[in-house]
């Protein structure tokens, strides 16, 4: 490595990365790297807010200031292109969700003793990292990790990990506990009263014969527009508020006025409900009780949504069914969704609305598309899981 070397990029994993191709841990675009290995701080760099930054695997880029975060969530989508062959003039600027917005999270908890760790674990290990700060949740979440760290003292089994499940939904939080032992009355009692002390949107626990649901003073819901969904435990949903806004007003954009739209990969509804309004929509989804939420929804309302549960990886749309719509909006999991792009590719929809959590798979879908046709018209990237390398995006392909 020659001496003073400059950080020019943050790879995939969040090293640094030199011109050279060399990676260099924690290093930030415009650090300069020493012969003998020592960063040379440049102007990119933060200070951490967290004192478990290093230790716990939930965040890696810390230490990157906003405009550089901003960078290299940009370049993680022009990158995965780039790799396809596939160019896109109009990569816009990262969206970011601030600082205590994260609404929903899975984490651990273990106990040793008297003494009950609960957190993310530890980076690239089973170790978990004890949650005594946490700029990423909700302040609404994180007033629930001291309570529910006592509470395990008394119901989680020696050395047996727990999960533990927390959302924001209207009503409050929504905590699912799965691995503990809480038999009997008085344990029973106990539970329902740490619900009601703590004002719990939904308490559910699973002590391995499947989830029970300890305490539901309403049915918790989910509003999209002006609808509210009745949604089942830890039902899918964007991880903020601020990158769920990010992502369905790049989906609006993208669909502008079309009178007929299919949304796939429909989950509860966050797209078909939020779109709804002035048009008509179909929606497709493989898991049965998030298309049961939407359907109720949209018939208590008088929604004009169609819903079809559908395994959309087995038997996806076909060209046929395709080009009844004005345009397609598809939302598949992180692997993306190669069969139904396929059909897509060889349709006639004039517009395709693509929103993904993986570049790297939407880039592969992307290459598809085009291949058939298509023109990538704008990309939107958008930086929900903050100060980590886990990317969002929202696309407009045009035929």
């Amino acid at each position: 490595m020659t001496e003073n070397a400059l950080i020019e990029r943050i790879a995939a994993r969040g090293d640094g990365v030199t011109g050279d191709g060399r990676h260099v841990a924690g290093g930030v675009p415009g650090d300069r790297v020493r012969d003998d290995g020592i960063l040379i701080p440049g102007p990119n760099r933060a200070d951490p807010p967290c004192r478990h930054f290093g230790k716990c695997g939930g965040c890696q880029l810390q230490h990157v200031a906003e405009p550089a975060l901003a960078d290299f969530v940009r370049d993680r989508v022009v990158g995965a292109l780039e790799g396809q062959g596939v160019v896109c003039d109009a990569v816009l600027p990262a969206q970011l969700s601030p600082p205590h917005s994260r609404r929903r999270a899975a984490l651990t908890a273990l106990r040793t003793g008297k003494q009950v760790a609960i957190g993310f674990n530890a980076a690239q290990s089973n170790q978990i990292v004890d949650m005594r700060m946490c700029p990423l949740l909700r302040p609404e979440l994180f007033a629930l990790i001291a309570p529910v760290r006592e509470l395990l003292t008394t119901i989680a089994q020696q050395r047996r990990p727990v999960k533990v499940k927390l959302q924001m939904l209207d009503q409050g939080v929504e905590l699912i506990l799965e691995g503990v032992k809480a038999e009997g009355l008085d344990a029973a009692m106990a539970l329902q009263d740490f619900a009601g002390t703590h004002g719990l949107a939904r308490f559910a626990i699973d002590q391995g014969d499947g989830l029970e649901i300890l305490w539901q003073p309403e049915p918790p819901t989910m509003r999209f527009g002006e609808i509210g969904v009745e949604l089942p435990p830890f039902a899918f949903l964007q991880p903020t508020e601020a990158g769920q806004t990010a992502l369905v007003d790049a989906v609006r954009r993208a669909v502008g006025d079309a009178g007929a739209v299919a949304d796939l990969f429909a989950g509860v509804g966050t797209f078909a409900l939020s779109l709804q309004k002035g048009r008509k929509v179909y929606a497709a989804e493989g898991a049965r009780d998030a298309i049961a939420a939407l359907k109720a929804a949209a018939n208590r309302t008088g929604a004009l949504v169609a819903t079809e549960h559908r395994d959309l990886f087995r038997r996806p749309l076909i060209p046929a069914e395709l080009n009844r719509f004005g345009a397609v909006i598809l939302d598949p999991p992180r692997a993306g969704a190669e069969e139904q792009v396929i059909q897509l590719a060889a349709s006639d929809t004039s517009v395709i609305a693509y929103v993904s959590c993986n570049p790297a798979s939407f880039a592969r879908d992307a290459k598809l598309l085009i291949d058939g046709g298509y023109t990538l018209d704008w990309v939107q990237p958008v930086g929900q899981f903050r100060w980590s390398t886990h990317v969002e995006l929202a696309a407009r392909f045009l035929k």
